[in-house]
């Protein structure tokens, strides 16, 4: 009678994911690291913050001590009006570096909050700082997230400042779409894991001209929506309704 093969047990600790294997790594810090600078950085990234829908990452006013890089899920961050609002100021992805706000004053300005499930990697900042000095290559990556972030910003205040509209829900999709895309998932259909009140929070827009612009992008062909399901008919297109703003 033959033998059955022997089942060796699988260590689940030897699965985690590291920064040397996680699918993202050429979008966050470890990317142009040599192997032995990346396993150097895993080190500092051993901790796990897994949060359900609605949970803080971190809040306003709370002390400073680390970064994080969205492992899988989105993030939305958020300050306090003087009304009482909150207001949006940017939603993050899978890839993405959270916290830098906090690095000047040593106190987050703003709350972290998961928009569904989502799970970040803890990277202790003195401990990053160091290990940039003996890696200038780890260094420029970080200067380089730093400077996409500046952009980001410069970006959201170019929607707010002269856009109609259309343009500023035009220039949010495409935005998203490139997002989508650089993660290897489709540039033209995906699931809108904010509200449409977040999103007009974040374009400075009320509700109802969201939803109408929705309605007008769709009425001209641009795309088709179905609750959150945002499908991009012709992308193209999509910029000419922005273009005129950018030249």
């Amino acid at each position: 009678m033959p033998q059955r093969p022997v089942l060796k047990l699988v260590d689940i600790t030897a699965l985690k994911a590291t920064c040397s294997v996680c699918s993202l790594h050429e979008l966050c810090l470890p990317m142009g690291l040599a192997m032995d600078e990346v396993e150097a950085l895993d080190r500092l990234t051993e901790r796990r913050r897994i949060l359900k829908k609605g949970e803080k990452l971190y809040s306003i006013g709370s002390s400073f001590g680390a970064l994080f890089a969205v492992r899988y899920g989105f993030f939305k961050t958020q300050v306090l009006q003087e009304d009482g609002r909150e207001q949006v100021t940017g939603f993050h992805m899978m890839g993405e570096l959270m916290g830098m706000d906090a690095i000047s004053s040593d106190a987050h300005t703003c709350d972290a909050v998961a928009l569904e499930d989502s799970e970040a990697c803890e990277i202790d900042f003195t401990q990053l700082e160091r290990l940039s000095r003996a890696v200038p290559a780890l260094q420029h990556q970080f200067h380089k997230l730093m400077s996409r972030e500046i952009v980001r910003d410069h970006g959201v205040m170019l929607l707010l400042g002269s856009m109609r509209a259309e343009e500023r829900l035009a220039t949010f999709l495409l935005n998203l779409s490139q997002r989508f895309a650089a993660r290897g998932y489709s540039a033209t259909d995906f699931v809108l894991r904010m509200t449409r009140e977040e999103i007009g929070s974040y374009l400075g827009l009320k509700l109802e001209t969201v939803s109408r612009a929705f309605s007008r992008l769709q009425n001209q062909g641009l795309i088709t929506v179905q609750g959150r399901e945002v499908k991009i008919s012709h992308l193209s297109r999509l910029r000419t309704v922005i273009s005129h703003c950018t030249s």
